[in-house]
């Protein structure tokens, strides 16, 4: 029976095991209500949270069917739980595991672990990954991290928000004729070391090659001015184009590369960079916020940087400068309303280019100081010391501009700029266009002439008795006046101010002095008029003015003029150059006023003058020769010109100098003024030259012989009409 037996003891096997689980479910509690989600029941009534859960109100056991139990944050401070170096908790429902964190992973390949003493984190190699970087890129790995850094030759752009390393080369460009070929090798070589060399090693070679190349431009001196212009403003746009994609392939922190022969160059380059920061070496320093190298939406990354050198003389030499109209407007009125022009500049200092990763320059949202250190060169009345920048033409040339920048202040070998825009930079020294040389030759030596005449017209008109009269008195006065006006004009019409003080009162006496003495000169020219009317004009002259007239008014009007003009406004005589009547409200007109008037009435007097005087020549000798009469009222017409001052009216028309030709007949006229009186009163009036022979006579001894040889009728008839119109 080895069957049956086998079956009776498994079936009591199965017996054995059916009690058993009966008596182990009969040990097991029920909790009577349930117990809430992530807890188990441990007796009939209580409840305890899961491993990785706590309940709500901190206990262990609860009972309270309103319980909930929570999970349990091992990652939270305070972190019961480490996962070691180079690795992160990470929470879980309940629990959680360990992982490690970017840039590293485990041999093993496995992603996650318990703790700290499974932790066999290492450093990731992406750049072995395959299109890690694209295309001209070069991967380079780092602990933790990895760079796509452009390969050499290429430098990053970040048109359009899209990164991408493009070709660093210089400009295109189509040299000018005359450029030598060595030059153009050279630039050639340039170009070709970028894609050889480390970031690093091709901005050394660069500033070197610029500074011998700049060392050839001495081969430009015999060039036209455009040629070299052309060749500076490539040359200085280059630099910044090339420089900034050096910078981009340049790791962060400053760089700052000198050479022997003086050329400087100094950049910074930071990530998320704020606040002030200032760079530069000897030549130039600059100053400025950040903020402005930073482009809006652009990449994290910052440059600046500052190119100074003194090599660019040559190529720049001779480079005109425009003034921005608020300048040229203030020099205008410096220089008395003149027509004033940047004239040649002189370069002072290196030439500095700057240059930021944001390329929106032209309108920076602060200033930009920039201190230079340059030359010292003296002074004067229209020289001085301007920052200026270099603009570019659009035919590719370009020249010295004002436009955003302004001095704040010089001292010895040292100038501050503040600029509102970038681009490359120099001090000059600026030589304004004010006056005509010439102009001034012939001023001071027309004077000068005239008065030595002024001067022997005056001792003649008090010691030559024959031509003792009304008419002698007014040319004694009028002589007198110009004498002393000249005089003072002469010698002491400058202001020694030169425009750096306010006017002093030495100037103001002077130029109230000018004042009266020309408003006399005036006077007298208008009672000369009015002496010449009688003589020409009326039939039946009548009596002469009497001196004591005369003089009350060729001497009281302009008095008269002159104390109500200081009352009225004592603080328009003077101007910061000159001694003379400011153009500020109008002032000037209490000389223009009355000298128009006086020329005017004068002008009237001498087309009656020559209208008589062409008949009198008619009606004395109608024989004459046409072409003699017409010499002989010329003359005459010259001679009354001068004589009444109408030369002025080409003074009225000057307001500065616009008109190269009127300044000129003003100028020769007017200087020339005594000269004319000389010659018209003294050496053509025969009792004049005669009275002359008798001094001579007296002086050396000899005999005056009073024979005189006698005149025709004719002659003596047109004698007296000459006479009357000189």
């Amino acid at each position: 029976m080895p069957t049956l037996t086998r079956c009776l003891f498994l079936g009591l096997c199965v017996l054995v095991l059916l009690e058993t689980a009966t008596a182990q479910n009969s040990k097991t509690p029920r909790c009577r209500p349930p117990c809430p989600s992530n807890a188990v029941c441990i007796n009939g009534t209580q409840c305890t949270c899961k491993d990785g859960f706590a309940s709500g109100s901190g206990k262990k056991y609860f009972s309270d069917v309103l319980e909930i139990c929570e999970d349990i944050n091992e990652c939270a401070p305070p972190i019961s739980i480490s996962c070691g170096m180079n690795a992160d908790c990470k929470n879980t429902e309940g629990s959680y595991y360990c992982m490690c964190i970017d840039g590293y992973e485990l041999p093993t390949k496995n992603r996650t672990f318990l703790n700290a003493s499974f932790n066999d984190c290492q450093d990731r190699d992406e750049c072995s990954e395959p299109k890690i970087c694209q295309e001209n890129e070069t991967c380079v790995n780092s602990i933790g991290s990895y760079a796509c850094n452009c390969k050499q030759g290429f430098a990053r752009s970040n048109e359009k928000n899209q990164s991408r390393c493009i070709e660093i080369s210089f400009p295109s460009w189509t040299p000018p004729p005359g450029i030598s070929k060595e030059f153009l090798k050279k630039m050639a070589l340039m170009e070709k070391k970028f894609k050889t060399a480390s970031a690093h090693q091709s901005i050394e070679w660069f500033v070197e090659d610029i500074e011998e190349l700049l060392t050839m431009s001495r081969d430009f001196e015999q060039l036209p001015l455009e040629v070299r212009l052309q060749v500076a403003t490539h040359l200085l746009s280059s630099l910044e184009e090339i420089l900034l994609g050096l910078a981009d392939a340049m790791p962060n922190g400053p760089l700052v590369s000198p050479t022997p022969g003086g050329t400087e160059l100094t950049m910074n380059i930071q990530e998320n960079p704020s606040g002030m920061v200032e760079l530069g070496r000897s030549h130039t320093k600059m100053k400025l916020d950040w903020n402005l190298a930073r482009k809006q939406d652009g990449p994290k990354k910052a440059v600046i940087g500052l190119f100074s050198t003194k090599k660019l003389e040559t190529l720049l030499a001779d480079a005109p400068l425009a003034l921005d109209p608020e300048k040229q407007r203030a020099l205008q009125q410096e220089n008395e309303d003149a027509l004033v022009g940047g004239g040649i500049p002189i370069l002072l200092s290196a030439v500095s280019t700057a240059f930021l990763s944001n390329r929106d320059t032209q309108n920076l949202s602060s200033p930009v100081t920039f201190a230079f250190s340059h030359e010292v060169k003296p002074t004067g009345p229209r020289k001085e010391v301007i920052c200026a920048f270099w603009e570019h033409d659009n035919n590719g040339s370009g020249h010295w501009a004002t436009t955003g920048c302004e001095k704040l202040g010089s001292q010895g070998n040292s100038t501050t700029c503040r600029c509102t825009h970038l681009s490359s930079f120099a001090i000059l020294m600026a030589q304004y266009d004010v006056e005509d040389w010439k102009l001034s030759v012939i001023t001071q030596v027309g004077l000068g002439v005239s008065l030595v005449c002024l001067l022997l017209c005056i001792i003649t008109f008090l010691l030559c008795r024959p031509i003792q009269g009304s008419r002698t008195t007014i040319h004694l006065h009028l002589c007198l006046c110009l004498f002393v006006g000249s005089t003072v004009f002469l010698v002491g019409t400058a202001n020694p101010s030169q425009g750096q003080a306010p006017v002093g009162l030495r100037c103001r006496l002077v130029a109230g002095l000018l004042h009266y003495c020309f408003l006399a000169a005036f006077c007298w020219m208008c009672l000369e008029g009015l002496e010449l009317y009688f003589l020409v004009v009326r039939v039946f002259p009548g009596p002469a003015l009497r001196t004591r007239w005369l003089c009350l008014l060729g001497y009281g009007t302009p008095a008269v003029i002159v104390a109500i003009s200081a009352a009225v406004n004592s603080q328009g005589y003077g101007r910061p150059r000159f001694c003379w009547l400011s153009l500020e409200k109008g002032f000037i007109w209490s000389f223009l006023g009355p000298i128009t008037l006086i020329i005017a009435f004068n002008a009237f007097i001498f087309v009656i003058t020559v209208w008589k005087l062409t008949q009198k020549f008619s009606e004395i000798h109608p024989d004459m020769k046409k072409l003699k009469k017409a010499r002989m009222l010329t003359f005459t017409a010259m001679a009354q010109l001068c004589i009444l001052g109408c030369t002025w009216i080409f003074g009225l028309f000057l307001f500065g100098p616009h008109s190269r030709v009127l300044a000129y007949i003003f100028t020769i006229l007017n200087c020339f003024q005594g000269c004319f009186l000389f010659l018209l009163h003294c050496l053509l009036n025969k009792k004049v030259r005669e009275e002359y022979r008798r001094w001579a006579c007296i002086v050396t001894k000899n005999k005056y012989n009073e024979f005189s040889t006698s005149t025709t009728s004719q002659s003596r008839a047109l004698r007296p009409s000459l006479e009357s119109g000189m």
